[in-house]
């Protein structure tokens, strides 16, 4: 969310290094924090140092905003992080109670008559807001000239087509970058508008599909079982994942429950599946193939023409449970949305998860910025080290 300076820069023999930004909704501001604390550990004047960056849903557009900044990658992430820290969740959904109950009377009546959503965007919230945001705070015409000037290498947008079930890579590259198709997931080469980062972010049911050329398409987390396949297709000769929830050791505990669980408990709960677990059994999928790759002398590989290559990977995911953090923030919602929250028992301990992914408040979007930072550089060094060889 910069406007840049064109600046050239020679080629660089150096693996590139892909950005993979995942989905989460106001989870996504924790990866704004991961990229202040890497430009903080990088000179004032570094180049970006991710060549591609890829994301899906919130991730998109953190993926594009960091983009169109690849030629002031230190800009880029102050400018993102502006957004962030000061953001309300009337800049992307309507929260004021007219554009409430309007949009949810039209869901209403969209249950008992098919014909009526027909030709009508159907949402249980209006996302125009956001569509505004990304026009002045996105300036995607610059996605050109970072690719020419050799910052940046690709950007691919996900989002997932609800007429062909495929999941649907956007990427604007430069040149050699060929299009791929795989089961259920292909790679198209076209010009990145809002429209994609739109697409991309449009989570079932709360925000209405976008119409990309002849398909309508929805959030780019719902079935996309290879989250980190595009960065590789588009070049990265390693990848950094910045995650939205928390990693676990061990499983956890298994607890007697006493009452029925609340719409939001449920909708937290399908929010996870399709922002979390994909992204869990890809890392397991890429460590298994460079564990067997190993096996296999280079030169074997080489002779047989295999095309897996090892890839190394690093993933930067919360310390902590986001949807504590969330319960903390829950009264910085503005009354409309509390209410309609507390209905569907989002505002209860139980339903925090669900929570968790709409609070866009600057309070929350705030401490999630921290953590990211914190949990960051703790790391310092084997981030620097992953980054820059």
């Amino acid at each position: 969310m910069s406007k840049t300076k064109r600046k050239l820069r020679p080629c660089d023999d150096k693996p590139k290094v892909g950005l993979v930004l995942t989905g989460g909704g106001a989870r996504a501001a924790y990866q704004v924090g991961v990229l202040r604390a890497i430009a903080e550990m990088l000179p004032e004047d570094a180049d970006n140092p991710f060549p591609v960056i890829c994301g899906t849903s919130a991730g998109a557009i953190n993926a594009a905003s960091l983009a169109v900044a690849a030629n002031e990658f230190q800009e880029g992430v102050r400018q993102l992080e502006d957004v962030w820290a000061n953001f309300h969740v009337g800049q992307v959904y309507r929260a004021d109670l007219m554009g409430v109950l309007k949009n949810s009377f039209k869901f209403l009546i969209s249950l008992f008559s098919s014909d009526y959503g027909r030709h009508r965007a159907i949402s249980l919230l209006d996302n125009s807001p956001l569509q505004s945001l990304l026009l002045r705070r996105v300036p995607l015409k610059m996605l050109h000239h970072c690719i020419r000037s050799g910052s940046l290498h690709a950007l691919g947008i996900t989002a997932w087509g609800y007429t062909s079930g495929q999941s649907v890579t956007f990427y604007q590259a430069a040149r050699g970058i060929i299009p791929w198709k795989r089961a259920q997931r292909v790679g198209v080469s076209t010009q990145i508008g809002v429209q994609h980062l739109m697409a991309s972010s449009a989570i079932p049911f709360f925000f209405p599909p976008i119409k990309l050329n002849r398909e309508f398409f929805g959030d780019g987390s719902m079935r996309q079982m290879t989250p980190i396949s595009p960065a590789l297709h588009l070049g990265s000769d390693k990848v950094l994942i910045i995650g939205v929830h928390r990693e676990y050791d061990e499983l956890p505990k298994r607890v007697s429950a006493t009452s029925y669980p609340s719409f939001a408990q449920i909708a937290g709960h399908a929010m996870n599946s399709i922002f979390v677990d994909s992204l869990d059994v890809d890392l397991e999928r890429l460590q298994r193939i460079n564990e067997t790759l190993k096996l296999i002398p280079l030169q074997t590989r080489q002779e047989n023409k295999m095309r897996l290559r090892p890839v190394d990977s690093m993933i930067i995911s919360p310390s902590i449970e986001i949807n504590e953090i969330a319960q903390s923030y829950a009264q910085s919602l503005p009354i409309t949305m509390r209410s309609l929250y507390r209905a569907v028992g989002a505002m209860s301990p139980n339903g925090s998860t669900l929570l968790s992914y709409v609070l866009f408040e600057a309070p929350f979007c705030k401490a999630l910025i921290e953590l990211g930072r914190n949990d960051t550089l703790q790391q310092k060094d084997k981030v620097l080290q992953f980054i820059s060889t």
